[in-house]
C-alpha cells in the first residue's frame, strides 16, 4: 500500500546491516536484562497500545532493558523526551533485533519494529515476537500483502481486548489458537471506564482512510465521495449552525494518508469552532480523553469512547462500497455500539440530541460483550502472559537502588 517510501539503495543497505548485526550479535556476550523492543505507528507517533505498554514497562519493568522504535525524520522522541529510544532502521536497531529477547509491535514488524526485515526473519529464531494491535479489531478486515505473511508465521503471539477479538483473530485473521493471548488492550490502562462527560462541548471527528484513495491526483481526490462527503459535512449550514449556536468545539483529526490534501481542509469555513489537526500535531491519547464525544465512520478509536461511556455517531456514508473494497466484521447494520447516520441530517438531528443532554452512550450495555477487563492492569497482564512476572527482589534493587536485607 506504500506506507514507507524506500530509497533504491535501501534493500543494499539492509542486507548489510542485517549481515553485520547478526554476526556481532553472535559473538557478543549474553545481555545481563533480557532486552525488549517496542514499537507502534510506523515509528512516526508514540501513541496506541505500544505506546501504553513501552511506559509501563519503563516504570515498572527494571529488571528489562526496554527500547522504542522511532522514525528518525520525526521529532516527538526529543519533545516528549522518550528514554531509549533508536532510530528504525540504524545499525543499533537491527543489532537489537538480533539480541533481543521480546518484541511487541502495533502494525507490523515491517514497519514497527525493523525496516525491511520480511526477508531475513528467519533469521532470527530466539526472539519472542508478539503483535499487540493498535487498537481492537472489528472494522476494517485485516489486508495481508506477500511481505506480511513472512512476519505473521514468525510471530509468537497475538494479543486480544477479549474472547470476540480472539474469534475475530482466529477465523477472520487464520491465527493458531495455541499463539492468541487474552490479556486486554493496553492503551486502555490510561482511560476510566464508564466516566462521560457531565455535558457534550467538546466534539473529536476522525474519519479513517480508504486504500482505494492511494495514488490518486489533487484534482481526483477532490472529486471522491470521500472528500465531497467529508468535507460536506463540515461546510454544513445546519451542522456549523449547531456549532455556534450551542458553542461546541469541533477537532477535527486528520489521517496520516491524508498529509497530501491537508490544505484543502483547512481552507472551510468555520474555524473559530472547528480546527483541524494533522497527524503530528494532536495527541490522539490525550485527545480521547479530553473530548466529550466522537463523531468517526470506522476508526478504531470508536471504542475507547465506548470504554468511557461517550457517545458515539457513526457517519457511515460509503457503507456499501467499504463493504465491498474492503470488508469489515462487524455487521454495521446490527452490531455497532453507537448511533449510526447516513445522512447529514441524520448526523446533525443526532448531534443535536447529544449536545441537548443525551451525554452517555446507550450502547454502554454491550460493553462487555468487546472488554473482558475494565481495570488497569492490561499492560501487567501482557507483561506476565508474555515474559512472565518480574521478581519482587529485583524491582527493590533496582527502584531503591540497594539489595534487600539479608533474611
Amino acid at each position: 500500500m506504500g506506507l514507507k517510501q524506500d530509497k533504491w539503495y535501501r534493500p543494499a543497505e539492509v542486507a548489510a546491516k542485517v549481515a553485520t548485526a547478526r554476526a556481532l550479535a553472535a559473538v557478543l556476550s549474553r545481555p545481563k536484562r533480557d532486552i525488549v523492543l517496542v514499537g507502534g505507528n510506523l515509528g512516526e507517533k508514540y501513541e496506541d497500545n505500544a505506546s501504553v505498554f513501552h511506559d509501563y514497562l519503563i516504570r515498572e519493568r527494571p529488571d528489562l532493558d526496554v527500547y522504542w522504535m522511532y522514525d528518525p525524520s520525526a521529532d516527538y522522541v526529543r519533545k516528549e523526551q522518550i528514554p531509549n529510544a533508536v532510530p528504525l532502521g540504524s545499525f543499533q536497531n537491527y543489532l537489537l533485533f538480533f539480541r533481543a529477547a521480546y518484541t511487541f509491535h502495533g502494525h507490523s514488524l515491517l514497519y514497527d519494529i525493523a525496516p525491511g526485515i520480511d526477508r531475513y526473519i528467519h533469521l532470527n529464531k530466539k526472539t519472542v515476537m508478539t503483535h499487540i494491535s493498535h487498537g481492537i479489531e472489528g472494522f476494517k478486515k485485516i489486508l495481508i500483502l506477500p511481505e506480511d505473511k513472512p512476519l505473521l508465521r514468525r510471530t509468537d503471539y497475538f494479543n486480544c481486548a477479549s474472547p470476540y477479538e480472539k474469534r475475530i483473530k482466529q477465523n477472520g485473521w487464520g491465527a493458531p489458537e495455541e499463539k492468541l493471548i487474552t490479556t486486554g488492550m493496553a492503551r486502555f490502562d490510561r482511560l476510566e471506564p464508564d466516566s462521560p462527560a457531565p455535558e457534550v462541548k467538546d466534539i473529536l471527528v476522525m474519519m479513517t482512510w480508504r486504500e482505494w484513495l492511494f495514488g490518486l491526483s489533487e484534482e481526483a481526490f477532490m472529486e471522491s465521495d470521500y472528500f465531497r462527503r467529508t468535507t460536506g459535512l463540515l461546510n454544513d449550514p445546519a451542522f456549523l449552525g449547531l456549532v455556534r449556536d450551542r458553542e461546541l468545539n469541533v477537532k477535527v483529526a486528520l489521517h496520516p494518508f491524508m498529509k497530501r490534501f491537508e490544505r484543502f481542509f483547512r481552507q472551510l469555513p468555520g474555524q473559530e469552532r472547528i480546527r483541524f489537526y494533522s497527524f503530528d500535531e494532536i495527541s490522539i491519547k490525550e485527545e480521547v480523553v479530553k473530548a466529550d464525544m466522537l463523531l468517526t465512520d470506522y476508526t478504531s478509536v470508536s471504542w475507547d469512547f465506548l470504554y468511557q461511556n461517550k457517545p458515539i455517531i457513526f457517519y457511515m456514508f460509503d457503507q456499501e462500497e467499504m463493504e465491498q473494497h474492503r470488508g469489515t466484521y462487524l455487521d454495521l447494520d446490527g452490531e455497532l455500539y453507537g448511533y449510526k447516520a447516513k445522512s447529514l441530517r441524520d448526523v446533525t438531528a443526532l448531534l443535536g440530541r447529544i449536545t441537548a443532554g443525551d451525554n452517555t452512550n446507550p450502547f454502554y450495555k454491550k460493553a462487555g460483550e468487546y472488554f473482558q477487563y475494565f481495570d488497569d492492569d492490561n499492560c501487567r497482564r501482557l507483561a506476565d502472559r508474555v515474559i512472565g512476572p518480574a521478581r519482587s527482589t529485583e524491582k527493590l534493587k533496582f527502584r531503591t537502588g540497594t539489595l534487600p536485607a539479608e533474611p
